[in-house]
């Protein structure tokens, strides 16, 4: 028997079983299967309203099995089962004796399988065929929510912002990920204990929130991320948002409040009017030492109301109340202001990792790769100051310069002589230049630039995969 049919046969159960059952909602279905049926419509009658949603019956084509389970060829995978039948003219393929189809499928399907499907575990609980392994509630529970799928995403964007160009502009300067989107997990990141005490805090808070609600206790749930570029901030951010299932908002202020300058309040008011819409989520927000900077300059007045705005907006959003955990983020925790600061219930260090976290950052970073003699706690004994972002770069040129001679397999040689290339780079971007073209020979073009685009270009702006990692609090996933 091969896992192909199985998988078929498995969608063709879900689609009979869910089209039959009024009791079970998109939240049963697994998110392989109900993302092929998902509908971003426009009705008519509703005055162009978009609705979106999961219509019965499910109708089982080749075509969306394929989408589906990711078989080739669904009904040459179950063809020579008495129970199945394809209808030629449509593609339809149809179960000409559920029942039969049924008890095949639990003589077959391990724990596993029923555990990942909601719909079949309501389905064959109880029975005597399948024992105590089937348990619905277990089921629901590790099943991803229809509201972290990124077909619901959409379609709630399409919704509230529609075929309006101002708002899809705006929406152009907020990044909305979903779960699936995001390829790293906690598991992936090397922490501090104070990261890992507060990220259990924080997980304990959302999954307690009625409670917490239900004694009062509602100023909770907003984090502010501190720390040198590079060292994971927007990593563990985007990790939390994979490991709780939750829709990933994040914005730059310095996009925010520059794009469009005499929109600004207005675009602020937006991007927490996204989160909540999207709730539950988490709204991230880079670059908060943008707040402090505008607040003490000479800046366009319609910046500063733009940063009022943003304050305000803070103390009015909720984990509690409006379900959006609030996370923001900054290189320079030394200019923000009181004003600033007590707007966060908690505040998350992320600094420049020690011997020890450089060598299991190195371990992670290097887990794919061939190194004769590999020595990680030599390596990170002679890279003092470094960051996660800075490491993946060393490992990045002692790749390319084994390439260069046509070697895979890399030797510690290699990777002392890549750190000692590193470290004449770095010194030569913190050389005086030539009077006056300084500037213009540091990435980004600006004063400051450099290291900021460090972090977005590294751990703490993309995810990367375990070649590339970023390091301590960084991840070690694929690159997007």
């Amino acid at each position: 028997m091969s896992t192909s049919a199985l998988d078929v046969v498995e969608f063709l159960l879900t689609t009979s079983v869910y089209s039959s059952d009024r009791a079970r909602d998109e939240n049963d279905l697994p998110p392989q299967i109900r993302r092929v049926y998902w509908t971003n419509g426009t009705d008519a009658a509703e005055n162009g309203q978009h609705r979106s949603g999961i219509e019965r019956p499910l109708a089982a084509t080749e075509q969306l099995a394929r989408e589906a389970t990711g078989v080739a060829d669904p009904w040459g995978a179950v063809s020579d089962l008495m129970f199945t039948d394809r209808d030629d003219f449509s593609s339809t393929l149809t179960l000409t004796q559920r029942d039969l189809a049924e008890r095949w499928y639990a003589e077959r399907a391990d724990d596993e399988r029923f555990l990942e499907n909601p719909t079949l575990a309501a389905h064959f609980e109880g029975r005597e065929d399948v024992g105590e392994r089937v348990d619905y509630e277990t089921a629901l529970e590790r099943n991803r929510p229809i509201q972290a799928d990124r077909v619901w995403i959409d379609g709630l964007l399409a919704e509230y912002f529609g075929d309006d160009e101002d708002d899809q502009e705006m929406l152009d300067l907020v990044d909305v990920r979903a779960p699936e989107d995001v390829e790293i997990t906690l598991d992936d990141l090397v922490l501090t204990a104070n990261q890992e005490a507060e990220i259990e805090k924080i997980a304990k808070a959302i999954e307690h929130r009625d409670y917490l609600a239900s004694i009062g206790l509602r100023e909770i749930g907003k984090l502010l991320f501190v720390g040198p570029p590079g060292t994971g901030k927007t990593s563990v951010a985007r990790a939390l948002a994979h490991d709780m299932d939750l829709p990933f908002v994040e914005v730059k202020l310095s996009m925010i409040t520059s794009q469009y300058l005499g929109e600004t309040a207005k675009n602020v008011d937006k991007t927490f009017e996204v989160a909540k819409r999207l709730s539950p989520c988490i709204l991230f927000i880079d670059e908060f030492d943008f707040v402090a900077k505008t607040r003490r300059s000479d800046e366009h007045a319609a910046l500063k109301r733009a940063v009022n705005t943003l304050l305000k907006s803070i103390d009015d959003v909720s984990l509690i109340e409006d379900d959006v955990l609030l996370i923001g983020a900054t290189n320079h925790p030394d200019q923000l202001d009181a004003a600033a600061w007590r707007r966060f219930d908690e505040i998350v260090n992320f600094p420049k990792p020690d011997s020890g976290m450089r060598a299991d950052i190195l371990r992670v970073i290097t887990y794919a790769m061939d190194i004769d003699e590999f020595d990680p706690e030599a390596i990170a004994e002679t890279t003092e100051g470094l960051t996660g972002s800075d490491l993946r770069m060393v490992m990045r040129e002692a790749v390319l310069e084994a390439l260069t001679e046509n070697r895979t397999t890399l030797t510690q040689a290699d990777l002392v002589a890549a750190v000692e290339d590193f470290e004449e780079r770095d010194n030569l971007k913190n050389m005086d230049m030539i009077d006056g073209d300084h500037e213009a020979l540091v990435a980004g073009g600006s004063t400051g630039k450099a290291s900021d685009g460090g972090e977005e270009a590294g751990a703490d702006g993309h995810a990367h995969d375990h070649s590339h990692d970023d390091g301590h609090a960084h991840d070690h996933s694929h690159e997007h």
